[in-house]
């Protein structure tokens, strides 16, 4: 048999598993218990209705009406009559029928309808991608999930503390601890899976410490053979609105050139988690390597976004980390979305002490250079009491000299170091719905303080 009569074979072979397949799955329909027969059934007969009443009413107008003049009714009596009974039934059947078909993703309480048009609207919002990390980039999701299923958070991969960094150790995997609160941000049934995913084991000398949600994607990965194929299932087990994707898949490390409070020399720190401790300034931080290759999912991400943000979050140890990937940057500054940097609402002890938004902003241009995003989002509520050592980041009274400032209020003032997340959420889609070409700035009076310095 030469090569051209193999392909031919293979095709046919091909081609007759296909059919087969298809044909055992139309089969599997039909077995009992599933619910659907009888709608089928009914649904064949309303078809057949609404047909007959059709005929009736075509053959009246024609002048020949046998079924008419076998009876005593009128031929337009019949015609309405088969037609309403055919309608009606069918409709009983494909509504009975989707109810079937989609009662195994439906919340008990909420009407299939109501399901249905939310996953429709989701999936036509905007195509977000959220970069970041730790508390403040699951808290920016909590809040975009409620208006776009589009979503794809963009996580570091320096984590080398607690359950991430003692499976990092053991098991060769990449942390996985801010992809799990990313994972249970956007979760449809996020008041469980938050602390199911969270819930850290209190008790055994192995367990002791390991967050849930860690140990199920390192068994996913398991399972699955790589630890990015693990981090998809666990977003289709989990339904999330969204990705959740890794900055790079290299098993990088953080350091940190960092002056110690009261000394002038300069030490470097290894280790993200190592990082806060010390306290001091921080004067830069590094990725160990330093040209790690970005995941390409990512980069596919934010080329094709309608909108990029950077943070919040741990300015130096979850924002800037993602940026020292050289690749993310360069794509955050090539991508045509709308890109906006959001700066933390409060200080972050032995990170951004004293800090207030222009510091933030200074750190993250020095480490990511210029031309990163087109506007920065503060918060300018300060009236809050703060925790000992922790203050509210006040936004310049003057703005950047580089880059719009848009500030108004955005402080949750039940937790005063965090954002709100519908509010914040709110803001952002509003600044994307009104930015047609150059940005339609909102009028203070409205939302807030804008400013502008050329």
């Amino acid at each position: 048999m030469d090569t051209r009569q193999r392909l031919w074979y293979s095709r046919g072979v091909g081609a007759k598993s296909t059919v087969h397949t298809h044909l055992r799955t139309l089969w599997s329909w039909l077995q009992p218990g599933l619910g659907v027969k009888r709608w089928i059934a009914l649904l064949v007969v309303g078809i057949f209705l609404t047909a007959l009443g059709i005929s009736i009413g075509a053959s009246a107008l024609s002048g020949d009406t046998p079924i008419a003049d076998a009876t005593s009714l009128p031929a337009g009596v019949m015609v309405g009559l088969f037609l309403l009974a055919g309608v009606v039934t069918s409709l009983l059947a494909l509504f009975r029928l989707n109810r079937s078909l989609l009662s195994p993703y439906v919340t008990p309480g909420r009407p299939v309808v109501e399901v249905v048009a939310r996953h429709r609207r989701l999936g036509k919002g905007p195509k977000i991608v959220a970069i970041g990390g730790g508390t403040g980039l699951s808290t920016l999701l909590r809040g975009l999930k409620a208006h776009t299923g589009n979503l794809t958070a963009i996580v570091t991969m320096a984590d080398d503390g607690g359950s991430s960094g003692r499976l990092r150790r053991s098991l060769g995997l990449p942390p996985p601890g801010d992809l799990r609160s990313c994972l249970a941000a956007l979760s449809d049934d996020e008041d469980l899976l938050t602390q199911l995913f969270q819930y850290r084991f209190l008790e055994g000398e192995e367990l002791k410490g390991h967050a849930f949600g860690n140990l199920f994607i390192a068994a996913l990965s398991g399972v699955t053979g790589s630890f990015d194929r693990g981090l998809f299932e666990a977003g289709r087990v989990l339904a999330i609105r969204g990705r959740v994707l890794p900055s790079t898949l290299a098993d990088i490390s953080l350091a940190a050139d960092k002056t110690p409070t009261r000394e002038s020399r300069t030490i470097r720190i290894q280790g993200e988690s190592q990082i806060p401790d010390v306290p001091g300034r921080i004067r830069r931080v590094y990725l160990e390597p330093s040209d790690p290759p970005a995941y390409p999912e990512a980069i596919h991400a934010l080329l094709n976004a309608d909108m990029i943000v950077v943070g919040p979050g741990s300015l130096y140890t979850s924002v800037i980390p993602n940026l020292l990937v050289p690749d993310i940057a360069d794509a955050v500054r090539s991508s045509r979305a709308f890109r906006v940097y959001v700066c933390n609402v409060a200080t972050q002890k032995g990170e951004t002490d004293n800090y207030d938004c222009g510091a933030h902003w200074d750190a993250l241009t020095q480490h990511a250079g210029a031309g990163l995003v087109d506007v920065v989002v503060a918060n300018d509520c300060l009236d809050t009491a703060l925790p000992d050592g922790v203050s509210l980041v006040a936004p310049p009274i003057e703005g950047f000299k580089d880059v719009p400032l848009y500030a108004t209020d955005l402080v949750d003032h039940d937790n005063p170091w965090r954002h709100q997340p519908d509010e914040l959420a709110d803001r952002l889609i509003s600044l994307l719905e009104e930015r047609t070409g150059p940005l339609e700035w909102p009028s203070v009076e409205q939302v807030g303080q804008v400013s502008e310095l050329n």
